[in-house]
């Protein structure tokens, strides 16, 4: 059994108020970031007529626009921590209108891949980081439900683009679908407006040195310099969580997992042209997708909230990935639009579930007040494995001219990553309990230390200062520290 859940941070949240606004603003957030790459596939197949470019080609522009905004990740993660959540989120949604207007006036593949996939990219990390991360500061007993609430704004945004940016096309051309979105992005703006900061503000003094420690060796003043790098980079990105177990877990399996988990949605789409499904019936697959997925966040967060499954949230994760894995496996038995459907709808279920608690999964292990770091950290590593999956996939369809092969075999890999955390949990969370264990029986041997120095007067004061400074030291339970 894991340890309970944490205790609340030092300064406690709302938990309410103002934060269900920030709840609204980061579902906005959230909705463009997830939404807006797998929305734009619905152009690839024109794009790709157009430029006479491969699958494995077409399918870089998603793949960069992902792997820019999870390797934005860190430097997210130091501006947010610097200025706060507002202004990151406003810059980025410069950033996205900026991408995309710049996007329609490109001739070739490559400029799609700078701008569509790097500037709207680094936009959309600026979009998703600040509001996962400002959705921790205003909740922490409602924080699993807010969650799922802000991350059902991703289905709720894709069932409504994929049929919007069909409509576009048709009505306007690519150019002219990439002018209004861009523009569409702007949104982003408003919704940063009003992630308003919450609790104290952070003040830093400067260190003053004594007249007498004036440095005046070079050596001393680039040993101090060093220092002070070293000191300004762990402030804003924390480096020994490297050193953290279930962290180390929990970045393992994301990065198998990801290998495998955006290429069948980018290729959902494709899949139903191929089949000979017509090109508005083929949108609407990621509308059904996107609608399932809409209810099923909502829904697994209020699970996951519940007194029974918070305290075992790393397992409901891993059984939510092995569920996503198992219906890719199955897809290649979907010969008819109404099979695709049907995959469509326990697909959406799948995604929604493991996207629900994937940021939520991790604030469990490490706690809120880490999570910034945490989230930069997680992100940087995962871009590549986000970056590959798509064009692999994509090289597979080229090699086989079959989709059902790349569903298979991402079907596989999801698995693996599920069977992975599963693994890694369980032994993580016995080795937690042993850890507990161990605790308990130093607290019941200590008084009876105590009794039996108590005997010698010459070593009484020594012990009594030795249990306060025991007592003072003792280590907060807000975080699942699972330290190596």
């Amino acid at each position: 059994m894991p340890p309970p859940a944490g205790s609340p941070p030092p300064h406690p949240p709302p938990d309410g108020g103002w934060g269900w606004v920030v709840v609204g603003a980061a579902f906005i957030s959230i909705g463009f970031s997830y939404a807006f790459p797998k929305a734009v596939t619905v152009f690839f197949k024109e794009i790709q007529l157009i430029f006479n470019t491969t699958y494995s080609e077409i399918a870089w522009i998603s793949s960069t626009m992902l792997a820019v905004m999870y390797a934005g990740g860190p430097i997210s993660s130091v501006l947010v921590n610097k200025y706060g959540s507002r202004p990151v989120v406003m810059v980025g949604g410069l950033l996205c209108c900026l991408g995309m207007v710049t996007a329609s006036f490109s001739t070739s593949v490559i400029e799609l891949y700078i701008t569509m996939g790097f500037i709207c990219g680094l936009g959309l990390a600026f979009n998703l980081q600040p509001a996962l991360t400002i959705l921790g500061k205003y909740f922490y007993k409602k924080r699993p439900m807010a969650s799922g609430l802000a991350m059902a704004g991703s289905p709720v945004f894709l069932s409504t683009l994929a049929p919007f940016n069909q409509y576009l096309f048709n009505t306007y051309g690519w150019k002219g679908s990439f002018l209004i979105l861009g523009g569409l992005l702007l949104n982003s703006c408003v919704a940063g407006s009003l992630m308003r900061p919450v609790g104290p503000k952070l003040t830093t003094k400067k260190s003053k040195q004594k007249a007498g420690e004036k440095v005046t060796d070079p050596g001393m003043k680039k040993r101090h310099r060093k220092k002070s790098i070293c000191a300004k980079i762990d402030k804003y990105l924390d480096f020994s969580l490297f050193k953290h177990r279930g962290f180390l877990i929990y970045l393992s399996g994301n990065v198998i997992m990801f290998l495998g988990f955006f290429a069948p949605i980018i290729f959902l789409a494709p899949y139903a042209k191929d089949k000979g499904i017509d090109e508005y019936s083929a949108a609407f697959l990621l509308s059904v997708m996107a609608f399932v997925d809409m209810f099923a966040r909502p829904t697994v967060g209020f699970i996951a909230n519940s007194k029974l499954i918070r305290p075992r949230i790393q397992y409901f994760f891993s059984f939510a990935i092995l569920f996503n894995g198992v219906c890719h496996l199955l897809c290649p038995l979907a010969e008819d639009y109404t099979s695709l459907v049907v995959y469509a709808v326990f697909f959406g279920l799948g995604f929604g579930s493991v996207s629900s608690i994937l940021f939520e999964s991790l604030m469990d292990l490490v706690g809120a007040q880490r999570f910034s770091s945490a989230v930069g950290l997680v992100t940087v590593v995962e871009c590549c494995p986000v970056l590959l999956g798509p064009p692999l996939a994509g090289k597979l369809v080229d090699e086989t001219g079959q989709y059902k092969y790349m569903y298979v075999a991402c079907g596989a890999i999801v698995v693996l990553a599920s069977v992975w955390l599963l693994i890694g949990n369980a032994i993580n969370y016995r080795l937690l309990a042993k850890e507990k264990l161990k605790e308990t029986t130093k607290k019941t041997h200590t008084p009876e230390s105590q009794e039996s120095e108590s005997l010698k007067p010459s070593k009484s004061p020594d012990v009594s200062v030795k249990s306060q400074t025991a007592k003072g030291s003792g280590v907060n339970p807000s975080e699942r520290e699972t330290n190596i």
